[in-house]
């Protein structure tokens, strides 16, 4: 069995994770552990950009409201103007590291987004999460001081309760690093850190339709709960409105700057095409993107669509390939000009706004452990995340999160034991693992999805007990593999969501309850205790 030694653990390679790598490197030797390739994540997917107030007439107290209202009240006011103040000295990092971003006359060219009110958003064409990815991930690479281990899996952290003579319930409990499975190698390896961040992103993979790759299985936050670190809001699942419609594409995400240019959601023609936003809401198609999901979720049921179509086409030939290159060639493979007629569009899993609590230094409950990114709760999104504002959240709280770390108390390095391998693999584990998978994703889009009620959830409740308990057996019992804790993971996080929003008895945001249509009159986050174990 091998054991590593750093002075930082990084769990997770987006944004996020290679953030604080770089900001760490000049002073310690960091480890950054990612389950996949290195920009397998969805911070290389994400295509419309991060907002940040450069404009002229624009101002942080602007962008903090359009972030207050899009998040339902539930905002937390602090965390909000720490990331919005933050956000100008992120770009400017970006820019000095060499990120093409796209520009106009010399200068940074800002493009708007549903439900912002001003142009804020810097992008790279219709691509910023690949250009930033690719730049960061080439000087990470060549940077002394970051290790990278590829295709290494998280299984669980490594705190205090997990040493021996310890209990799990006491005050002082601290992370020391992680149990981490080496795919390649087929072993779980030990790495040991005084400091270990979770960078690990969503939960997006827990539904059937989702933008998300297949990286995003909760992995940061379910470790995180099974710590002892609590977890809020994870009621809220934000549904990105318009995902391409394909027979033979998954995960391909329209950007939510077509509908910032211009583009328009109709109906199909056989139903007159008709733009059918206005009727829901005075924004149109640049309201904020839980109310535009539900207008899709809404037209679609009603008219018994597979999906409807954004329209972009009144939009020049010229215009569209400067600023929706990818989206036009990709949408061109599959045989659809955007340039003369629309795309097939339908909402599907696109963000998890709640997490890992944290404070404005990324700290957890547990001593010693950060956690950074799509994987928290920070309170900046509060019940529905405003467009663009999560690869800046990324990178201020990942600053933040070093700053803490250069001034932690160092501490001992106790003696950790070896993860115990004396396992044997069952042969039918994979079938079972793949068909609880299968079953997961199915009833939590059915049961838990865009609208829900009290009955969908509570049949959710009891399916996911079921299936805790076959997974439980067998991780207690057989061989670890990637297969089956992802499936550990997501069957967590999907509790955690029921759990959530069985609690809160109001619809808000992102949260639609047929059975509590109204919203209370005060905003409260749904913060879960994990038992004492």
């Amino acid at each position: 069995m091998t054991t590593h030694h750093f002075d930082v653990l990084i769990i997770g390679s987006g944004l996020a994770g290679l953030t604080a790598a770089l900001k760490l490197a000049p002073t310690h030797r960091v480890a950054v552990v990612t389950k996949r390739g290195i920009s397998d994540g969805s911070s290389n997917w994400a295509q419309g950009g991060i907002a940040a107030v450069l404009a002229e007439g624009d101002s942080y107290a602007s962008h903090v409201d359009d972030t207050l209202v899009a998040g339902a009240g539930l905002c937390d006011l602090e965390a909000t103007q720490f990331t919005v103040e933050n956000a100008p000295a992120a770009i400017a990092w970006l820019q000095e590291l060499g990120v093409p971003f796209s520009t106009e006359n010399g200068e940074l060219h800002l493009t708007r987004e549903g439900g912002h009110t001003h142009r804020r958003i810097v992008h790279a064409t219709d691509a910023t999460g690949a250009a930033v990815q690719a730049t960061l991930s080439s000087l990470a690479r060549k940077t002394p001081g970051i290790t990278f281990f590829e295709n290494h899996m998280l299984v669980d952290l490594i705190t205090d309760a997990k040493l021996p003579g310890q209990q799990h319930g006491t005050a002082t409990q601290r992370c020391h690093g992680a149990y981490v499975l080496d795919v390649d190698r087929d072993e779980v390896e030990t790495f040991s850190a005084p400091h270990t961040i979770l960078a690990t992103g969503g939960a997006g993979k827990v539904y059937l339709y989702t933008t998300n790759p297949d990286t995003a299985t909760g992995d940061g936050i379910a470790a995180g709960w099974r710590a002892g670190c609590r977890v809020g809001n994870m009621e809220f699942i934000q549904f990105h409105p318009t995902c391409l419609y394909h027979p033979h594409v998954k995960n391909f995400l329209i950007t939510e700057a077509v509908r910032g240019e211009g583009g328009q959601l109709k109906l199909p023609p056989h139903l007159g095409g008709h733009r059918f936003m206005p009727d829901h809401d005075p924004r149109a198609e640049l309201a904020p993107r839980d109310i535009v999901a539900r207008a899709i979720d809404y037209e679609m049921k009603k008219h018994g669509l597979d999906c409807v179509h954004l329209d972009i086409s009144h939009k020049s030939p010229e215009f569209l390939k400067e600023h929706f290159p990818n989206i036009l060639a990709r949408c061109a493979e599959l045989g659809i000009d955007i340039t003369k007629e629309p795309i097939p569009v339908v909402p599907a899993a696109h963000y998890t706004c709640g997490g890992v609590v944290t404070d404005l230094a990324g700290r957890t409950d547990i001593e010693g452990l950060y956690a950074v990114g799509e994987t928290t709760c920070t309170g900046l999104h509060g019940a529905n995340r405003l467009a663009s504002n999560s690869l800046v959240e990324c990178m201020v709280f990942a600053q933040a999160a070093v700053k803490a770390i250069h001034t932690a108390t160092t501490t001992s390095r106790p003696e950790i034991p070896l993860w115990d391998a004396s396992r044997v693999t069952d042969a039918d584990e994979q079938v079972v693992i793949s068909h609880n998978w299968d079953e997961l994703r199915r009833f939590m889009w059915d049961y838990v999805g865009i609208v829900r009620t009290n009955k969908r959830l509570e049949r959710a409740a009891h399916r996911i007990a079921l299936l805790q308990g076959e997974i439980q057996e067998f991780y207690a019992q057989f061989h670890v593999t990637r297969d089956l804790l992802e499936l550990r993971n997501l069957v967590q996080v999907a509790d955690l969501i029921v759990m959530s929003a069985m609690l809160r008895r109001e619809s808000r945001g992102l949260h639609y309850s047929r059975d509590y249509p109204d919203k209370l009159p005060e905003a409260r986050p749904t913060i879960l205790v994990p038992p004492a174990r």
